[in-house]
């Protein structure tokens, strides 16, 4: 059988990527990949207020531009597959760095508020028939922004209800993840070009 070389957590410039979208799908393409998620982050109501407050950038998809959001990935997902035969499927990290869990969302169809509970989100993105992904679930990034303390220290609250969770992120592995056997997978957390060589997924 065929191996689909895979990366589901990518960032563009439409939150805090250095990319634009049609630059990553053409830049993943080139490479061979044959499945990408695009996830740029939607923020928790907290977080959005506070950079607004401050006049910093969101860097993020707001509630009021997620539908446009897909309406140019499921453009650009068009595209992908007649220049590359690659598959582009949309999805958001639903990021709450209030309370630190940050949740990706493959293949959602309607905006999910990352205010909710870690519970409520995974419910909300389930019954979208969509996959529901920890993201980066440590405590070791010193990263503010990347902060998923929460998801790691309720791992056994958790881990059914996950599809999967990040076994690999960037330069990091998260080895109570593989050691506990949960389901898994691997990704960039791709924001900027050289991230291209960071782990991936292969799928049979």
């Amino acid at each position: 059988m065929d191996w689909l070389l895979c990366d589901f957590h990518i960032h563009t410039s439409f939150s805090d990527g250095r990319l634009s979208l049609r630059e990553v799908v053409d830049l993943f393409g080139k490479h061979g990949f044959d499945v990408i998620s695009i996830t740029d982050h939607i923020l928790d109501r907290y977080t959005l207020e506070e950079r607004r407050r401050k006049g910093e950038q969101i860097n993020a998809i707001t509630k009021e531009g997620f539908k446009d959001y897909l309406k140019a990935l499921w453009k650009e997902a068009k595209r992908a597959w007649k220049e590359y035969n690659m598959l582009l499927i949309p999805g958001v990290e639903i990021t709450n760095n209030r309370n630190l869990y940050h949740i990706l969302a493959i293949d959602i169809k309607e905006y999910v508020e990352p205010s909710l509970s870690v519970e409520e989100i995974i419910k909300e993105v389930k019954e979208q028939n969509a996959i529901v992904i920890a993201a980066h679930p440590d405590r070791k990034k010193e990263d503010k922004e990347h902060l998923s303390w929460y998801l790691w220290e309720n791992q056994e609250k958790f881990k059914e209800m996950f599809d999967a969770w990040e076994v690999a992120n960037r330069d990091d592995l998260f080895n109570s993840i593989g050691v506990k056997k949960y389901n898994y997978i691997a990704n960039s957390d791709f924001h900027e070009s050289w991230h291209l060589y960071s782990w991936k997924t292969l799928i049979r």
